[in-house]
């Protein structure tokens, strides 16, 4: 071999390991699966609605929908979600009849299928308010990666701290992205009716 050539080779040899320990480490520490696809957003579950009516994935199944996570003892982020989610169902006019729309509780402890029932009666007639027990709703929240954490009060009551995006699911139940509902509700409604 050329004396000029081998250090090339050396170099090269090296290199060539370097990149397939990067490569295994990053697959080893699970850096690799995120860099080549994002995560997945949705599964399977089963829930109640505030009829008391069975809902599960399959129930998105031909339709856009839009989820919200939240609590019914929620002081602001929720109650003003839901108000912008039913502005935007109500410019949607007829076409809004072809969205689910889903408030899903996470906080099955105080969220029965009453509670829901009560508190949703000041929004949209079309929003299905989701419970379950804890086990049931703690698989949805994993599903959706949903950060759900009870928060203690002084006067020994609690509230909830919760992502409070709202999430757009085409018509197979795929994740789309995040919906913003902070702008007009016609804007809202136009980008909405793209996924019918």
């Amino acid at each position: 071999m050329d004396r000029t050539a081998r250090p090339l080779v050396v170099i090269g040899a090296f290199s060539a390991s370097l990149v397939v320990g990067l490569v295994l480490m990053l697959w080893v520490m699970g850096g690799l699966r995120h860099a080549t696809a994002p995560a997945a957003i949705g599964g399977p579950f089963q829930l109640t609605d505030q009829a008391g009516q069975t809902v599960t994935e399959k129930s998105m199944q031909g339709r856009p929908s839009l989820i919200f996570f939240g609590f019914t003892h929620c002081p602001d982020v929720c109650p003003t979600t839901l108000f912008e989610i039913s502005e935007v169902l109500k410019a949607m006019g007829k076409d809004a009849d072809r969205v689910n729309a889903y408030y899903i509780s996470v906080d099955p402890e105080r969220d029965t299928q009453a509670a829901m029932k009560e508190y949703l009666s000041s929004f949209d007639p079309r929003l299905q308010g989701l419970t379950g027990n804890a086990a049931e709703i703690a698989k949805v929240l994993s599903e959706y990666r949903v950060y759900a954490k009870k928060v203690p009060l002084k006067d020994g009551d609690y509230t909830m701290d919760h992502t409070a995006l709202v999430y757009l699911m085409d018509r197979d139940g795929k994740f789309v992205s995040p919906f913003n509902i902070n702008r007009k509700p016609e804007d809202a409604a136009s980008d909405l009716k793209r996924y019918l």
